[in-house]
């Protein structure tokens, strides 16, 4: 009998060597890139072990465990559980593989926060940190930047740190790593449902630059542009206006992509000229006013042509064609982008 075993276990001939052949026969090929699933089984101090199917374990560093800080392995991964995982790296010198959770998720939120941009959704993050520049939000956990230019308040760029603001997309891209955010285009769009071209609203000076003044109008910011002051020749806004002046101007131009409202007094004067000699009778006759150029406008886009500007004795104005306050200021406003470019920090650490 005992003879009879011995002969069977030699007809198997199954040694270590075999062993190891049959799992290199029925080994899967593991690539960095790729994104397999895999069982937890044992988790470390700084790490966890992760079998998926490879000859040995592989193994995730706790940075890799989350897009966002993690202290704890536990905060991510339970014992026997199963998930994907990115593969980081080759094998190592002990044929261990270097897994990544971060980055599967890293690559969900830049196609995400691309897919809200493409619906131009509003969204809603709180403020980190503040620099120069601006201040730093997280978007879909991904880091994203707001130009000091695109922050709408009064507050100062460090008291808004823990503050939650409501934001529009500036730039997406994944390639260069950079997110970028407007809070001043998601309040004016929410300004903007409520506004109308040809409306007469009253604001505050805010600022006064060499092409114009800068209105605060229920806490968005419009553009009344040096040409749109009056119909005679001003050399400088500052002629004209003082910081914290309360003015009535009229709405000319709504640019909800650029997140631009373009505001006139030109078009409220009954007599050219009357914004520099008699400001009053300019804010007096400003609803009468608006009227008049709604009606122009109608009939502009009813096909009907304008006539050259005219004013009559009695301080009626004429239709004309109106140039855009945003176009007549295109290349004199450089983009906030570009403005802060040096200043635009990577959406993510690496």
């Amino acid at each position: 009998m005992v003879n009879q075993k011995s002969t069977v276990l030699t007809d198997i001939g199954f040694t270590h060597d075999d062993f190891a052949a049959l799992l290199d026969k029925y080994d899967y090929h593991f690539s960095p890139g790729d994104i397999v699933p895999g069982t937890v089984f044992s988790i470390e101090p700084r790490g966890a072990l992760i079998d998926i199917g490879a000859k040995t374990a592989a193994y995730i560093p706790i940075q890799e465990m989350s897009i966002n800080r993690v202290d704890s392995p536990e905060e991510v991964l339970q014992s026997n559980e199963i998930r994907e995982f990115y593969i980081l790296s080759d094998e190592n010198e002990e044929g261990q593989l270097t897994l990544s959770i971060r980055r599967i998720e890293y690559m969900r939120a830049w196609e995400r926060v691309r897919q809200l941009q493409a619906e131009d959704a509003t969204v809603r993050s709180g403020v980190f940190a503040t620099n120069r520049g601006g201040a730093l939000v997280r978007i879909e956990g991904l880091r994203g930047f707001i130009p000091g230019s695109h922050i709408s308040t009064r507050k100062p760029k460090e008291e808004l740190v823990g503050e939650e603001l409501p934001l529009k997309f500036l730039e997406v891209d994944e390639e260069r790593n950079r997110l970028v955010l407007s809070h001043r285009r998601a309040l004016v769009e929410r300004k903007m449902n409520r506004l109308e071209v040809g409306e007469v609203v009253i604001g505050t000076v805010r600022g006064i630059k060499p092409y114009g003044a800068f209105i605060d109008i229920g806490g968005v910011s419009g553009l009344l542009h040096i040409s749109e002051i009056s119909h005679e020749h001003i050399d400088t806004p500052h002629s004209v206006f003082n910081v914290n002046d309360e003015v009535k101007v009229m709405i000319i131009d709504l640019d909800a992509e650029r997140g631009r409202i373009s505001l006139s007094t030109k078009q409220l004067e009954p007599e050219p000229g009357d914004m520099i000699k008699n400001r009053d009778l300019v804010y007096d006759k400003a609803e009468e006013m608006a009227a008049k150029y709604r009606e122009q406008l109608l009939a502009k886009q009813q096909g009907i042509a304008p006539a050259a500007i005219t004013v009559t004795e009695e301080g009626e104005v004429a239709a004309e064609e109106i140039p855009s306050a945003v176009e007549a200021v295109e290349e004199e406003i450089p983009s906030a982008i570009e403005a802060v470019e040096e200043e635009i920090p990577a959406a993510i650490e690496e």
